[in-house]
């Protein structure tokens, strides 16, 4: 197993980061530095599930919070990545090497998990601000799980998670993936939408809440994203994690996405750069 030849720590954070934030009595989320690695299984009990494992050499802190939440010789059944993109896969191999885990991941994405194909460079052309600007310096070279890597199973169900069911909610990458939960109505986005606004770095740095698209500067099909937002947003959730910012429920969720359905355009997409929608004229 092997991360991809550019990977290296990118020196960004939020004041939240190492914060644990209880989400649901069997759900919590560690944010580190600006991203969040999620934890489903009951507090305290073994055979718990990791989603998404952060930013890169930041292991340590995961391994500990996994261990502090379950005990200390416990272990995840599996590692779960709603995408392959370097904020959600830095610690994966560690965490496999620590746990003997195996890792999920859309069919779409395998290719960019086993060294195969690498994504696209970020845009720092785009608007929004210092983060978009600095995003010429994140990874986007393919990483290399080896046979500890699966395609998960084709119809929605989850690895361990029975409750839970993936939805496919392309745009952002290819294969990345949300997971929802019908008896509480709680949604895991990834980067499908995020709770800050992530190009900009004083909303980064303070997670100052707002319910915005995908991170312009890495996302290169704003039609499918538009189609994978809406696919949630119907889905009506009460509960919201998503790869960035701080969990939103209630109110504040559902006025927050009702908004960006309503503007997307405006909100979510970018105007100008390699990524923009070409625009027709009228």
């Amino acid at each position: 197993m092997q991360y991809g030849k550019d990977y290296h720590y990118v020196p960004v954070t939020s004041v939240k980061s190492g914060k644990v934030t209880p989400v649901r009595s069997d759900v919590t989320m560690l944010t580190i530095q600006i991203s969040n690695v999620i934890f489903i299984g009951t507090l305290g009990i073994d055979g718990y599930v990791i989603v998404d494992t952060g930013m890169p050499h930041q292991a340590e802190e995961v391994i500990k919070t996994a261990k502090d939440l379950y005990g200390s010789s416990s272990k995840p059944r599996a590692i779960i990545l709603t995408h392959g993109h370097f904020d959600h896969v830095g610690n994966v191999i560690e965490l496999v090497k620590e746990f003997d885990a195996h890792v999920y991941v859309h069919q779409k994405e395998l290719p960019y998990v086993t060294g195969e194909k690498a994504y696209p460079k970020a845009d720092p052309t785009v608007e929004g601000g210092l983060i978009a600007k600095q995003s010429f310096l994140f990874p986007v070279e393919p990483i290399d799980l080896g046979e500890r890597v699966h395609a998960l199973p084709p119809h929605g169900e989850v690895p361990f998670l029975k409750e839970f069911r993936w939805i496919h909610v392309p745009g952002h990458t290819p294969g990345q993936i949300a997971l929802f939960r019908a008896r509480d109505r709680l949604l895991i986005a990834a980067d499908a939408f995020v709770t800050t606004k992530e190009e900009n770095l004083y909303s980064v740095l303070t997670q100052q809440k707002a319910v915005s698209g995908p991170p312009k500067y890495l996302t290169p099909d704003w039609e499918s994203s538009k189609e994978s937002f809406l696919k949630l947003y119907d889905l009506k959730p009460e509960f919201a994690v998503t790869g960035h910012g701080l969990p939103m429920s209630g109110k504040e969720l559902k006025e927050g996405m009702a908004h960006l359905r309503d503007h997307w355009q405006e909100v979510a997409v970018p105007d100008h750069g390699r990524f923009a929608p070409e625009k027709t004229e009228e």
